[in-house]
C-alpha cells in the first residue's frame, strides 16, 4: 500500500491505553468530528471565462446526512468557455464514479487522491470528444471534517490559512515558473518558448508549441499538444482542531497578490466579506487585467463560530512547523500533540505526470460491481480480453507485472500515451 500511494503516510497503535481514556478521546474525537464550513465567493468578469462551483451538502452516502462533505472549485477557463462550463457540470460527478462504492469514511477519504486523477481524465476525454477547442484550469477542493483534499491542473491557486501560518495546498503549472514541467513537456516532444514580435524580439511568458499555451496542465485544450495533461497535482492535509480558512482563486488574484498578502487582506472577516476584501485588494493593486475569482471557505470548530483565534504566545516555536511528515508508525498520540498545537497535518502529496504512477498497482481496483473489469478512468466496463493494464509496455512501471491491474479501455490507453508523447496526438482540429 505504502509504496503505491505516493506519499501516503501510515499510523500504527501500538500504545496500550486505560479504557477510561480510550472513552474520553473517543467522545473528544466525537465531539471534534465535525467542524462548520462556511464559505463565500466574489468574482469580477472581465472575459466571462472564470466559474466556480461551491457545494456545501455533497454526501458520500446518498441519502445518509452524517456523511456530508462539501466541495468547491474554481475553473478559469480560455480560448472561449465551454471547457470551464463542462468541466464545472461534470467532474465532481466523474470524481465520485471513480471511487468503490460502500466505503467508510477513512478508506473514502484514501481512495479520493486516485479517484481524482481518474476524474479528471475522464472528463478531460469526454470535453476533448467533441471537438471544441477552448481549455481551463481546475482547482477542485474537498473538505470532509478536518481533511482538505485538493486537486489542480493550471494556475488557480488554492492556500490554507491556520494559526500556524499560510501555505499553499497547489503547485502552479505554468511553463514560465515551473522548471520540471518545461523539462517534462520538452521530452515528450512539445517546444517551449516565447512569442516572437516582427524584428525576432521574443516578448511575454513561456508558451507550449503547438498552441501557444503558457500552462503545461490543463482540461481541454484539443488544439494543443496532448503533454498539455490533466493529470492534478493532488495533495491532501488534516488540519488541527483550530481549523483554518481556505482561499481559492483564479490567477487574476494571485497575479496581484502573494499567497501571505491575499491571507492577510482578509483575516477577522466572515467568508463572503473576506472574499469581497481579496478580489478588492486584487483591483486595488492592479486593476482588472483578467477574470477575477475567489471562494473563501472557513473551517470551524463546532464549538466555537467566532474566526480561529491566535495562538498564545509560548506556542510560537511550533510555528516553522507548518507541515510535519508523520513517519509510518507514529501513532494517534502524535495526531492529537499535533492538533493541540494547531499543526497541520499531511496526509498525502503526488503531482506526477504519469498514469502509471498515479493510478498504483491494484487487483481489486479493476473488479466492477458486475464482476466484469472495469476501466480505471472512464469506468466502462471491459471484457476480459480487452483491458491493457495501466502498467503495460511502459518503461516508467513501478510492476513487474504488466497483468496486474488497474487496466484501461483502448481509448485511454491511447489518451495515456499520448499524454506520454508516446504517439501523435490523436484529434486533429480543423
Amino acid at each position: 500500500m505504502a509504496s503505491r500511494e505516493g506519499k501516503r503516510h501510515h499510523h500504527h497503535h501500538h500504545n496500550l491505553v486505560p479504557l477510561a481514556a480510550l472513552i474520553s478521546r473517543e467522545m473528544k474525537s466525537e465531539k471534534m468530528e465535525k467542524p462548520t464550513v462556511r464559505c463565500g465567493y466574489a468574482a469580477q468578469s472581465r472575459k466571462g471565462e472564470d466559474y466556480f462551483l461551491m457545494k456545501t451538502d455533497c454526501q458520500r452516502v446518498p441519502g445518509n446526512p452524517s456523511t456530508t462533505f462539501s466541495a468547491f472549485a474554481i475553473f478559469d477557463g480560455h480560448n472561449g468557455n465551454a471547457a470551464a462550463i463542462f468541466t464545472r457540470e461534470n467532474l465532481l460527478n466523474h470524481v465520485l464514479g471513480a471511487i468503490p462504492r460502500d466505503l467508510g469514511r477513512d478508506e473514502w477519504l484514501q481512495a479520493l487522491p486516485r479517484a481524482l486523477v481518474a476524474g479528471f481524465v475522464k472528463t478531460d476525454k469526454e470535453f476533448q470528444s467533441r471537438g471544441e477547442t477552448s481549455g481551463t484550469t481546475a482547482t477542485f477542493v474537498i473538505v470532509d471534517g478536518w481533511t482538505v483534499t485538493v486537486a489542480s491542473v493550471g494556475d488557480s491557486r488554492c492556500i490554507l490559512d491556520t494559526q500556524g501560518g499560510v501555505s499553499t495546498l497547489t503547485v502552479d503549472h505554468r511553463l514560465e515558473e515551473n522548471v520540471e514541467e518545461r523539462e517534462r513537456v520538452t521530452a515528450s516532444g512539445g517546444e517551449v518558448g516565447r512569442l516572437s514580435i516582427v524584428g525576432g524580439a521574443e516578448i511575454g511568458p513561456l508558451r507550449c508549441w503547438p498552441g501557444g499555451l503558457c500552462l503545461s496542465r490543463s482540461i481541454g485544450d484539443m488544439d494543443v499538444g496532448e503533454f498539455i495533461v490533466p493529470i492534478p497535482y493532488v495533495k491532501q492535509v488534516k488540519l488541527s482542531s483550530a481549523g483554518g480558512r481556505l482561499v481559492i482563486a483564479s490567477d487574476g488574484i494571485w497575479d496581484a497578490l502573494s499567497s501571505e498578502m491575499a491571507a492577510k487582506s482578509c483575516r477577522g472577516l466572515p467568508a463572503e466579506l473576506a472574499a469581497k476584501q481579496v478580489v478588492k485588494e486584487a483591483l486595488r493593486t492592479r486593476g482588472l487585467k483578467d477574470d477575477t475569482t475567489c471562494i473563501v471557505v472557513d473551517i470551524i470548530p463546532p464549538d466555537n463560530s467566532a474566526q480561529p483565534s491566535t495562538p498564545p504566545k509560548k506556542q510560537n516555536k511550533f510555528r516553522a512547523l507548518l507541515f510535519r511528515k508523520k513517519s509510518r508508525d507514529s501513532v494517534n498520540k502524535l495526531s492529537k500533540k499535533l492538533s493541540a498545537v494547531g499543526i497541520v497535518e499531511e496526509l498525502f502529496e503526488e503531482g506526477s505526470a504519469m498514469l502509471a504512477e498515479r493510478l498504483g498497482n491494484d487487483d481489486s481496483m479493476g473488479q466492477s460491481t458486475s464482476g466484469l473489469f472495469m476501466c480505471a478512468v472512464c469506468q466502462v466496463d471491459l471484457a476480459p480480453s480487452e483491458g491493457i493494464s495501466v502498467h503495460a509496455g511502459s518503461i516508467f512501471s513501478t510492476s513487474a507485472k504488466p497483468w496486474q491491474g488497474p487496466f484501461l479501455c483502448a481509448g485511454c490507453r491511447n489518451k495515456k500515451d499520448a499524454m506520454e508523447g508516446k504517439r501523435p496526438s490523436g484529434v486533429k482540429v480543423a
